[in-house]
């Protein structure tokens, strides 16, 4: 192998978050995007839970995605993205836990007989009218590995119903997320790559 291996999804926001953290690390990976409806044996083999992201490097198998984002920013933090205080990683794990399930049963409503999603969008909502106070430009004040963690869920969140979610009085957390919708970073994350298949040449990241 001369290239750990990404297989990743363009628009999943746990393969999003991955992605910005080894572009930012600068460390090069094959990526392989992955149709979710038709997942291709090598990526089943390699990941033991048959989610994205999955890195796999010459010595292990990464499949969390907050993983993939320590793997890389340990061997490379030009930003200085893990200087951040411990409240960082607390309000990443309320991400990934409370608003990650608010937000999926407001979006895939569906999916969750019995819930009901203007409740859970209500949940959602007052854990981002709290975040909205903490941010003064980036929740720390400086870009840190929580803005990166969170910023894609609460894009998925934002996008549920943008109209809705724009008239809402977060000017701090909007301000947030459309800086980082207009960055060459996020542009650069989101680069539409063909589905991958065996045989096809490598296609590499960043």
């Amino acid at each position: 192998m001369t290239q750990p291996l990404l297989y990743s999804f363009r628009r999943c926001p746990y393969a999003i978050r991955a992605r910005l953290a080894i572009a930012s690390a600068g460390i090069p990976v094959e990526l392989r995007e992955v149709v979710l409806r038709q997942k291709p044996d090598a990526f089943l083999q390699a990941s033991p839970s048959g989610t994205v992201p999955c890195l796999v490097t010459a010595s292990d198998v990464i499949d969390e995605s907050l993983d993939v984002m320590m793997w890389a920013l340990r061997q490379h933090d030009p930003e200085g993205w893990l200087d951040m205080p411990d409240e960082g990683f607390d309000r990443i794990a309320r991400n990934d836990g409370a608003f990650k399930a608010a937000l999926d049963r407001t979006k895939y409503a569906g999916r969750y007989p019995g819930s009901d999603p203007e409740e859970q969008r209500g949940l959602a909502s007052a854990m981002l009218a709290e975040l909205d106070q903490r941010i003064d430009g980036w929740i720390f004040g400086r870009p840190t590995l929580a803005d990166y963690a969170i910023l894609p869920f609460v894009r998925q969140f934002a996008f549920v119903d943008k109209a809705w979610f724009d008239a809402q009085p977060w000017p701090d957390l909007q301000l947030w997320l459309e800086t980082f919708l207009a960055s060459g970073r996020f542009e650069r994350v989101m680069v539409k790559s063909q589905p991958w298949q065996v045989g096809d040449p490598p296609v590499f990241f960043p």
